[in-house]
């Protein structure tokens, strides 16, 4: 006979669009009880007629109401005529009941007779007895009759083997036919070997399907594949889509989604919405979620409160909890309380607190305490490490030591560590490599390292060749570009150049607004060339300003022009002054010219 009612085959059902009300809900629950009743009594008048497969109904109706008495003769008599699914039923029963041997023997009846539910659940019986050949041959036999059930624990079994192509075989059929977790597991496969696979494209093709299955499993009520479905579409921009699924697997009780959820809606500037997903996150033991309720609590000035989420964080498990904390206590200047913490989080592997660890040491001039655990954070992989251990090794002029945690920081991408490898290698007259790492530096956004390569760039111009009158001027080269990039960025030197460079085409406009923020940031070059730029112009009493603010931060030759208008001022006494000041400030030609000055004026004023 045919497997007219199977306990083992039960699915998920859709559940309908429309919320029907308390008062349908209620009628609908006595109209099911009426039909089964009216149901009941018509098998019941069947059976007393001897009709074999009413028997096996009737049992499978009473076991699934818990009437294991009454289900059993049924189940037996019907077994007895040869029903395959009353023996399979019947093995069910018993072994509800306790007696799985017997069980077992009723199942491997009902297998025979080609119950594929039959072969399943004896497969299964037998995988709990730890026979898994036996076990691996009935969930085949089920799997292959089409088995959804069989299907899944027979890829699973083979996963449990090491059978990777026969358990993703299966695995696939299994999701194939609607079943949730074998979609979910199989994405899971797909997503590991799209991570391994060097092949860019045949990695990308196993991205795809592995979205695909998570899109199935989360479609099908799986949260956890809704969590990595939503991770899939926020990593690639989609997040309104990703929201939507993350929302999904957060109700359903996954606290990592309801975390995502809550960084997301804090990205789009919804802090409370944000904290209340973390909260709900935090509850259900997810420390990164505590770790955000403890950073939002910090930022908003509640430090009693940060570090109880905090607390919680470690608590569950999460490291930064203690990390955080030990920067919590190290903003309000508990350094014991905040070394104590770094350690407990650096015992426990965590990178950055290493680093912070060895830090706070060094602060305290422990150089030899901090060196292991910036070793150990630069080993685990913090760049920060890296860079700060070649700060500490040229500190001890080990230069060599010192560049090899640099160019390791570097290919990190650490802005400033390739900003200190270009400069070595320009010190190392290796002028190729230097440009390399100092476009990586100044692309970071260093000053500096903008600076730098722009001089590396101007040294290779050739001379700029000679324009007739009405030739329009070249266009900017790329040396120009990074020096006023450099000077947009604040930094004084470059602005000075960028000046001269604007002088030098002409535009006293834009060579005076250059000159004029260098010099008002402190550069004693900028001063001195707004002077020239203003004397020019002819405004030398704001160019002695200038030359006099020069003066006095060390320039030899502002101290000269001071020098030079002040004779010509007739005022010679405040002119030797400058002068004297020019020999000792130099450079030699200009102390040699200043002290020509220097004497003439002596002379004058002894006549």
């Amino acid at each position: 006979m045919g497997d007219m009612a199977n306990l083992f085959g039960t699915g998920r059902f859709a559940q309908p669009s429309g919320q029907p009300s308390d008062q349908e809900e209620a009628a609908d629950e006595a109209q099911e009880a009426a039909d089964e009743a009216a149901e009941e009594v018509r098998l019941r008048l069947a059976v007393d007629g001897g009709d074999v497969e009413a028997m096996s109904v009737l049992g499978a109706m009473l076991l699934r109401r818990g009437d294991f008495d009454g289900a059993e003769s049924h189940l037996r008599a019907a077994t007895a005529a040869g029903d395959r699914a009353a023996a399979n039923n019947l093995g069910v029963l018993l072994h509800q009941r306790g007696y799985a041997d017997e069980a077992a023997g009723w199942w491997r009846i009902a297998a025979v007779a080609g119950s594929a539910a039959a072969a399943h659940a004896l497969g299964r019986h037998f995988r709990e007895r730890g026979d898994e050949p036996a076990a691996a041959y009935w969930l085949c036999q089920s799997a292959e009759q089409g088995h959804v059930l069989g299907a899944y624990a027979l890829a699973d079994l083979l996963e449990h083997r090491g059978d990777d192509p026969g358990s993703e075989r299966w695995m696939r059929a299994a999701a194939e036919r609607g079943h949730r977790e074998a979609a979910y597991r199989l994405a899971r496969t797909l997503d590991r070997r799209a991570g391994q696979d060097g092949d860019d494209k045949a990695a990308a093709l196993a991205a795809d399907e592995a979205e695909q299955w998570y899109r199935q499993a989360a479609a099908r009520g799986h949260r956890r594949g809704a969590l990595h479905l939503g991770t899939i579409l926020e990593k690639r921009g989609e997040l309104k889509e990703a929201g939507r699924w993350y929302l999904t697997s957060a109700k359903d009780g996954e606290a990592r989604a309801a975390c995502a959820l809550g960084f997301l809606l804090r990205d789009a500037g919804d802090t409370e919405s944000a904290a209340v997903w973390w909260l709900r996150a935090a509850q259900d033991g997810d420390g990164n979620a505590a770790n955000a309720l403890g950073a939002l609590h910090a930022e908003r000035g509640e430090p009693q409160t940060a570090e109880r989420w905090y607390r919680a964080a470690m608590d569950a498990g999460d490291d930064n909890g203690a990390y955080n904390l030990g920067l919590l206590c190290a903003e309000q200047g508990r350094t014991t309380q905040a070394e104590q913490w770094y350690r407990r989080a650096a015992y426990a592997g965590h990178r950055e607190a290493s680093n912070a660890l060895a830090i706070l040491l060094l602060r305290a001039g422990d150089e030899s305490g901090a060196e292991p655990w910036f070793s150990k954070a630069a080993e685990a992989g913090s760049v920060d490490a890296a860079f700060n251990l070649g700060i500490l090794h040229a500190g001890r002029s080990e230069e060599r030591a010192a560049l090899r945690w640099y160019e390791r920081a570097a290919a990190a991408g650490h802005t400033e560590a390739a900003l200190q490898v270009g400069m070595a290698r320009l010190r190392a007259g290796d002028e190729r490599e230097a440009e390399r790492f100092l476009r990586c530096a100044a692309g970071g956004g260093s000053a500096e390292a903008a600076y730098r390569l722009a001089t590396v760039l101007d040294a290779r111009r050739p001379p700029a060749p000679a324009h007739e009158l009405g030739e329009p001027a070249q266009e900017k080269s790329e040396c120009e570009e990074w020096y006023e990039r450099a000077a947009s960025q604040g930094h004084r030197r470059a602005q000075v150049r960028v000046g001269m460079l604007a002088a030098a085409r002409g535009d006293v406009v834009e060579a005076a607004r250059w000159y004029r923020e260098a010099a008002e940031a402190g550069s004693r070059n900028g001063a001195f060339n707004l002077g020239l730029l203003l004397a020019r112009e002819g405004s030398e009493p704001e160019a002695v300003v200038w030359w006099r603010r020069a003066a006095d931060a060390g320039h030899g030759r502002a101290a000269l022009r001071l020098a030079l208008v002040f004779a010509r001022r007739g005022e010679l006494a405040e002119g030797q002054r400058w002068a004297d000041l020019a020999v000792s400030l130099g450079p030699a030609e200009v102390g040699e010219r200043a002290a020509r000055l220097r004497d003439a004026l002596r002379q004058e004023l002894s006549a």
